[in-house]
């Protein structure tokens, strides 16, 4: 189960750090359509969370990534509209879209204190991916100032999120 989420959660990485080392720099629209991807598919799987997670704090947990990651998705979407920027899919997207359906069905199976763990295991392997690709990759490439600064603010607050799922995660152990 962790090797396909393993895999699932290097994607970002990779295929970034391909197109990178290729000269590709990822332009903003891009960028815009990755950041709100990635936070679309936190979102669902907080969303599985509040519904199969039997630990209180997990569920706690789950709601407040839904909060968040709804919260910084539409802070994304008023950039948008406000720079008439459409963000575009890519490859980077399409895969954590399509790897995550994937890991969401995996979950799916689980039940109790396994799908709590599981959930969480997933939580702090995303965010430390995500976290790393928004400093290495994203917000070094974003030419605009604002979705810049949009990424640095998601970046503290995803930081504070894999402290929190790892903290939840002990206490599961």
């Amino acid at each position: 189960m962790f090797i396909r989420l393993s895999a699932a959660i290097a994607a970002l990485s990779l295929l970034g750090s391909a197109a990178l080392a290729q000269g590709a720099k990822p332009t903003d629209p891009q960028i815009a359509h990755i950041a709100y991807t990635a936070g679309v598919i936190d979102i669902n799987a907080a969303k599985q969370a509040i519904s199969k997670a039997s630990n209180k704090d997990v569920k706690a947990f789950a709601q407040d990534m839904v909060r968040d990651h709804e919260a910084v998705n539409k802070q994304a979407l008023d950039l948008v509209k406000k720079l008439k920027v459409t963000p575009e899919d890519n490859d980077t997207s399409k895969t954590l879209s399509k790897q995550a359906t994937e890991k969401l069905a995996e979950l799916d199976k689980l039940k109790g204190a396994e799908y709590d763990k599981a959930y969480l295991a997933n939580e702090v392997a995303y965010h430390k991916t995500v976290n790393s690709a928004l400093e290495t990759q994203l917000i070094p490439s974003a030419s605009n100032a604002e979705l810049k600064s949009l990424l640095q603010t998601g970046l503290k607050i995803f930081q504070g999120h894999q402290q929190h799922a790892e903290q939840v995660a002990a206490k599961l152990k």
